[in-house]
């Protein structure tokens, strides 16, 4: 069970991106209420998927991993996350690139703070502080799932 609780630990710091600051300037966005309406929205129902059951939250995470980078879902292991998003930090990430790639995704890619909560059925396995990405592409919100364990 500790070697189970380590893995899953280990993918909260995956799943929060482990890097470091973002480099450029920071600026508002400019969305329309729409938009940001949209973004809202990804997470609500992400977190709406995780509440149902792990295979739910599963689904809609490969039904929503960005088009270009479908290959690379992973299983969470019966695992569910909460995803809290702090929209005040919601900016523009023109550089960013997903771990492994050089190329820049398809769309509009914004980066967000958010608290990330992994549970496994109702316990709490652990809660980490990091950054997510999200794409506006052809006007849907994408992402792209985490991975446990690398």
């Amino acid at each position: 069970m500790a070697e189970r609780v380590a893995v899953l630990l280990a993918c909260i710091a995956l799943l929060a991106g482990c890097a470091g600051p973002v480099a450029g300037t920071a600026r508002p966005v400019q969305l329309s209420d729409g938009d940001r309406a949209k973004f809202k929205e990804f997470y609500e129902r992400l977190n709406k998927a995780g509440d149902t059951s792990a295979s739910e939250q599963q689904k809609l995470l490969k039904d929503t991993q960005h088009p270009d980078f479908r290959q690379k879902t992973c299983d969470l292991r019966g695992a569910t996350i909460k995803v809290e998003p702090t929209w005040s930090t919601l900016r523009v990430d023109a550089d960013w690139a997903p771990p492994g790639e050089k190329a820049h995704p398809r769309g509009d890619v914004y980066v967000v703070a958010v608290t990330v909560t992994l549970r496994q059925e109702d316990a709490v396995i652990g809660s980490q502080i990091g950054s997510l990405h999200v794409v506006l592409l052809e006007d849907q919100v994408f992402g792209f799932a985490p991975c446990l364990g690398g």
